[in-house]
């Protein structure tokens, strides 16, 4: 209990905001959306649409809230919410460990802020990148694209094995990144990527839709349309998808969810489904390359000789 208290205690002001801010713009936003035109949620076995090749983008057209998707979305916030209480105490010691053997101070100064705010947009992208690239990471990630809809409640879907991927920032400290300072970097990069979950923006002027990633930019991340698999990675910049040759423009209507879509919504299924799937397939492999595989290798990998498809979800 006085862990948990202490956890607590480190909710700042922007912390108590935002499930407030959260509600609020939910509700305008499902009102904005009542008010247009709206498409029909596709059977969840139909197929993907093969792009035709034409350059004019299509209209964005959207789907719009359904109570059960937006219910789910909420659990696994919940659930994300409480895990991160736990474990913040544990990352929070690391990260002091850490910092007393920093190699810089590049975490002083006038423009240390802004310092982290880059530094930890970068290693964002590639933490982002990696939960797509390796099954067992892809096992957290997956539960923030199995919601079949587009909406600020898809922001929501967090997943809830955090740890799994904490690692990655740990050059922060060791830069002279003190933690305060990691944590409102972290804190701030989550918030800018709520608003752009929304298919009640279309694309935004070039300039920002150039720099900055935008509800267009991350609308593909979400599409399970071929062209779109593992693209657009960016937290805030969407420089680092143009860098390292992911990114990928909107243009054809994007189907959101994954390529072998779920049909439960209960949130611990949703955030544990893959992780029992990779159990799974290790437990029926029969040697230890294919076991590796099944764990590290891209979602989807199967053995050679296999004659049946995997029963996991591939990454959208």
């Amino acid at each position: 209990m006085a862990r948990t208290k202490g956890a607590l205690g480190r909710i700042d002001l922007i912390d108590r905001l935002t499930l407030p801010l959260f509600a609020i713009t939910m509700v305008l936003e499902h009102r904005a959306l009542t008010k247009r035109v709206r498409r029909d949620l596709e059977d969840i076995d139909a197929p993907i649409p093969v792009d035709d090749g034409d350059p004019r983008p299509d209209p964005l057209v959207p789907l719009g809230y359904e109570a059960k998707d937006t219910a789910s979305s909420l659990g696994l916030l919940a659930g994300n919410i409480v895990i991160g209480l736990t474990m913040d105490a544990v990352l929070g010691k690391i990260n002091r460990r850490l910092f007393r053997r920093r190699v810089t101070n590049w975490g002083s100064g006038r423009l240390s802020f802004w310092k982290a705010m880059i530094i930890w947009d970068f290693l964002y992208y590639w933490n982002h990148r990696w939960m797509h690239e390796v099954r067992l990471f892809w096992g957290n990630h997956v539960a923030h694209h199995s919601g079949r809809r587009y909406n600020l409640s898809t922001a929501l879907r967090q997943p809830w094995s955090p740890f799994l991927m904490s690692w990655i920032y740990f050059p922060m400290p060791l830069l002279g990144i003190p933690l305060k300072t990691t944590a409102r970097a972290a804190q701030l990069n989550l918030l800018y990527q709520y608003w752009i979950h929304t298919e009640a923006i279309d694309r935004l002027p070039e300039p920002i839709e150039t720099v900055f990633n935008t509800p267009s930019h991350h609308r593909v991340h979400h599409g399970a349309n071929p062209q779109y698999l593992d693209k657009n990675y960016a937290g805030i910049l969407i420089l680092w998808d143009q860098m390292f040759g992911t990114f990928e423009p909107e243009v054809r209507r994007v189907r959101y969810g994954l390529t072998k879509n779920i049909r439960f919504r209960n949130p611990v299924r949703v955030a544990y489904h893959e992780m029992i799937d990779i159990a799974r397939d290790v437990r029926r492999s029969d040697n230890w390359s294919d076991r590796l595989h099944y764990v590290f290798n891209r979602p989807g990998w199967q053995p050679v000789s296999a004659s049946t498809p995997s029963p996991e979800p591939a990454a959208a």
